[in-house]
């Protein structure tokens, strides 16, 4: 029986296949909605979201219901993501997860929000720093929803190419935090460039660049965007977030996307991620996860090993 309060999901398949193996998910969220403010997953009408209806996710979703839907596997670190917390108070998200993790003993580290292009962005990221389970901030760069409608050098506000975004982001240098990119694979030329510019910050891309559309021009694109990013030695990639709605998670959906991933950067660049409790939407964590095991059940021991915790091990401290 699903525990009151987690999230609506569909039921695992089949049980964990090899939970021996020691995996670090690196991005995953909790949040208390009787505490904690978070617009979209209160506002109405609710704001577009990739996934397509977010309302299933409006319910708590903490360390208990995490650890019911990877029950079974060998999870021995986890990284939160910042979800999207109340927008004028981003400390107050950090503070409570740091509570959680004292009391609950999950997660280990976690992603922080700063908005880069905002006058506090020095003082924020400096705050968020000071966090002993701060590693990271994200802060999701404004762009274009189409492929078709980018166009090289723009200047959109709020974006990787944007004067006051780059400010900000300019600080997380000083701090000595990386930062979490979630942008669709047609702004990653924006973020070849911006990695560039600032060498010593990693930039750790979010789920694959959001290739959603899986047509075989859209795939040729989303590659071809891949391979640039993956010329640029400052950058991480986190096997997560390529659900497609209303389809199963199966080996034969997404095991092309991940396997190139994995070409393209090296082992050593790539770790697994849940995304959960939003993946959660449209599969379970078993199947997720029991994909990923079979995806790269062919890659040497030493690359899988890499995947599933090394890489998330060095980049997060853990």
């Amino acid at each position: 029986m699903m525990q009151s309060g987690s999230p609506a999901r569909p039921s695992a398949a089949h049980g964990p296949l090899q939970d021996t193996i020691a995996v670090i998910d690196a991005h995953h969220h909790i949040w208390d909605l009787d505490t904690n403010v978070h617009p979209w997953l209160r506002d109405e009408p609710p704001p577009p979201f990739r996934y397509g209806d977010s309302r299933p996710l409006r319910r708590n979703y903490l360390p208990v219901h995490y650890r019911a839907d990877a029950a079974g596997f060998n999870i021995v670190a986890t990284v939160y993501a910042e979800a999207e917390h109340d927008p004028t108070d981003p400390l107050r998200e950090t503070r409570w997860v740091h509570q959680i993790a004292e009391r609950d003993g999950l997660p280990q580290a976690m992603t922080a929000a700063a908005f880069l292009d905002r006058d506090d962005a020095r003082n924020i990221i400096s705050a968020q720093a000071a966090f002993p389970l701060v590693r990271s901030i994200r802060h999701k760069p404004r762009g274009v929803v189409r492929p078709q409608d980018y166009t090289s050098g723009h200047q959109i506000a709020g974006s990787m190419r944007c004067p006051r975004w780059r400010a900000g982001y300019r600080h997380l240098g000083e701090s000595g935090l990386h930062f979490e990119l979630q942008t669709p694979w047609w702004h990653l030329d924006d973020a070849c460039e911006l990695a560039a510019t600032f060498p010593d910050t990693l930039i750790i891309l979010n789920h694959l660049g959001l290739p959603a559309d899986r047509s075989p021009t859209a795939l040729q694109a989303w590659h071809a965007a891949m391979s640039r990013f993956a010329q640029v030695p400052n950058v991480r990639v986190k096997l997560s977030g390529i659900c497609v709605p209303g389809a199963r998670w199966t080996p034969e959906l997404n095991g092309w996307i991940v396997r190139e991933a994995i070409r393209l950067f090296g082992a050593e660049r790539c770790m697994w991620a849940s995304n959960f409790p939003v993946d959660g939407l449209v599969a379970s964590y078993a199947d997720i996860l029991n994909a990923m095991f079979a995806i790269t059940r062919d890659l040497a021991s030493a690359d899988r090993t890499r995947i599933f915790s090394g890489t998330a091990a060095e980049v997060y401290r853990l």
